[in-house]
């Protein structure tokens, strides 16, 4: 089964519940899709078995073949092409790879070259696989690394993929192969906020979706009225505790070191696997 977990913005809990469902299973995989800042490897500190760049095709230009006829710089809607005083700039941070530039020069006087953008890394933290993916510095779209991450998914065992935060094209690559959502959303105003953000995004990509409400207090809960209003199945919630906040901060996994959140996690677990089959 292939979990997505979401949330609107950084810091609700996403990587909490990520970490610790992959941990409930007999068998899983976690799959770090926030490239841009990924931290589940701070929880599952795995032993490292590969670490692979990853690339993409960006152009050359043979300026000694280049007749100027501005064909491909026309035809880049990205603006990733120049022509200045006969000189052709490329500028790598807005190039989408498409390959048309090569394609169109008549001197094929354009060749492709690889690029790094970032890396993958994979290893093990004791039951789980981990995969995690690292965009390198000032790095535009870390849409190829997420591809790179789905095409290494197990076939077998639970996956549970830790999306970006809020609702861009990197999040919709990550729940792309999701066989179902999880939505973690804070119990304030500012948290039901986010989480429409996310829930606009699974019902646009029509995915069977729950929420995990974090930090939740006694009282009022605009985020448990958000779910009542579009009757969002809530899978658990999960309430404000200061030993819990602890052991989170530290970098502990809590499904490993207190019986009561690993019953928890495995509960949710198993009702994730209900919800995706109903």
């Amino acid at each position: 089964m292939r979990i997505a977990v979401l949330s609107g913005k950084g810091g609700t809990g996403k990587t909490f519940v990520s970490v610790n469902l992959a941990c409930a299973a007999e068998k899983a995989a976690y799959v770090d899709c926030d490239v841009e800042e990924p931290n589940g490897h701070l929880f599952l500190n795995p032993d490292t078995t590969s670490k692979a760049p990853v690339t993409v095709m960006v152009p050359d230009v043979d300026m000694d073949k280049c007749i100027r006829c501005r064909k491909c710089v026309d035809f880049c809607k990205y603006n990733a092409l120049a022509l200045v005083k006969d000189k052709m700039l490329v500028f790598y941070e807005v190039c989408h790879s498409c390959g048309g530039c090569a394609l169109l020069c008549p001197v094929r006087a354009i060749i492709e070259k690889e690029r790094a953008i970032g890396t993958i890394e994979e290893g093990n933290s004791g039951n789980v696989r981990v995969l995690t993916g690292c965009l390198n510095t000032g790095e535009v779209s870390g849409v190829p690394i997420i591809k790179g991450l789905m095409n290494k998914l197990p076939k077998d065992g639970d996956i549970v993929i830790d999306c970006p935060p809020g609702s861009a094209c990197i999040v919709m690559e990550s729940i792309r192969e999701a066989d179902y959502c999880v939505l973690v959303a804070e119990p304030t105003l500012f948290g039901v906020h986010n989480l429409s953000m996310v829930y606009d995004l699974v019902s646009l990509f029509d995915k069977p979706f729950g929420v995990v409400l974090n930090k939740c207090l006694p009282g009022e809960n605009p985020a448990e009225q958000f779910c009542a209003r579009h009757q969002i199945k809530i899978l658990a919630t999960i309430f404000y505790d200061e030993e819990l906040g602890r052991l989170n901060s530290n970098g502990h996994i809590v499904a490993r070191e207190d019986k009561r959140y690993r019953e928890l996690f495995e509960r949710l677990l198993e009702e994730l696997r209900k919800e995706a089959v109903s």
